[in-house]
């Protein structure tokens, strides 16, 4: 007991020396315990953050079930499921099953009846709405490089373009349900839908919001360059695949350089435009490109228009090489002058359309 009571009487001398009275202690108790609480979960999601193991695999886009680590925004809730996110996708492939693979010359000639040329693209800010489903097979034949790339654009430019319109009137809408105070039965399916397409469990509109917006052309235009090789790789070719996209599915091709051991394929798609529309999903809904997302976010708060330029530099675990990959597709986008067709709309072929132009 003695013991007791001279520590306690050592404890007040301590303050009194400083000239500490009761209130001062107990507000300074006050601000050390808020400042504890506020920043402690901050602090422990950091620390949690950093003990996960990376894996440079951000192209299976289609084995999200089979990534348990890979959970939805970054939480514990649900495992991101490849069906309510690609079963628009997976319908598309569905449908289009009788395809016809034009030759390079019926493609070209068809450009030419329809006055299509990227000088006029450039010049006018307007494409036709001439959307192919499938490569042909000579493009890799085409041994002018330039000529070559030209060709390569003018097929996927169109495709682009109309899965970012998509991308357009689901934003619009959203914007128009976030504005109101009740919502339709209608309007509450159709969110119910787009929750489960981008990866949104929680219901959080402003997550939506983030998630559901346009990918840049001359990004998607330079990542498919390099992906294909311009259009002349077999997985595009074989597969219509532009983006090198993974799954674990038996629905692939496996690649020839595959490492031993490795059981992924890249993902085979019945048409170039499901192609794309995996691709937007990819990159809107992975947690490999959350850091992306945010960045695209603060460029339409700030300037309304999105930067390629900025953006690439958030696509390293797109591949293995990392930051080289980023380099390189900046190089693309430079050299190619992909720029110019980031402002770029393509005509009108329904009333949804014509009010985004």
């Amino acid at each position: 007991m003695k013991r007791k009571i001279s520590h306690n009487i050592n404890f007040i001398k301590f303050f009194d020396q400083r000239r500490m009275g009761s209130i001062p202690r107990a507000f300074l108790s006050c601000i050390v315990v808020i400042f504890f609480f506020y920043f402690a979960p901050t602090i422990i999601g950091f620390v949690n953050e950093e003990k996960r193991e990376f894996q440079n695999n951000s192209k299976a886009v289609l084995a999200y079930t089979l990534n348990k680590d890979n959970k939805v925004g970054g939480q514990n809730d649900k495992v991101l499921d490849e069906k309510d996110l690609l079963v628009d996708i997976f319908s598309l492939n569905d449908l289009e099953v009788d395809t016809v693979r034009l030759n390079a010359s019926t493609i070209k000639q068809l450009f030419e009846d329809t006055n299509y040329t990227l000088q006029d693209v450039r010049d006018k800010k307007l494409v036709k709405p001439v959307a192919l489903t499938l490569l042909p097979n000579e493009i890799k034949m085409i041994e002018n490089t330039k000529k070559r790339k030209e060709f390569f654009i003018q097929i996927i430019l169109p495709l682009i373009l109309k899965e970012n319109n998509n991308i357009r009137i689901d934003r619009k809408r959203l914007f128009s349900i976030i504005n109101k105070s009740n919502n339709t039965s209608l309007e509450k399916k159709w969110l119910e839908k787009k929750y489960k397409q981008y990866g949104v469990p929680s219901k959080d509109l402003s997550l939506l919001k983030i998630r559901m917006d346009e990918i840049p052309v001359s990004l998607a235009i330079a990542q498919a360059a390099k992906e294909t090789g311009w259009g002349t790789s077999r997985f595009a070719l074989e597969g219509n695949a532009l983006f090198g996209q993974w799954t674990y599915t038996d629905k692939g091709i496996k690649p020839a350089a595959a490492d031993a051991g490795t059981t992924h394929k890249v993902m085979m798609f019945n048409v170039l435009k499901s192609s794309v529309r995996a691709y937007a999903r990819n990159l809107n809904t992975h947690k490999s490109y959350r850091k992306m997302r945010y960045a695209r976010a603060i460029q339409r708060d700030n300037k309304g228009k999105l930067n390629s330029m900025e953006l690439v530099n958030y696509l390293d675990s797109y591949a293995e090489t990392g930051q080289e990959y980023t380099v390189i597709l900046k190089k693309i986008i430079e050299q190619n002058n992909l720029i110019d067709f980031d402002d770029v709309k393509i005509l009108p072929n329904s009333e949804a359309v014509k009010n985004l132009i």
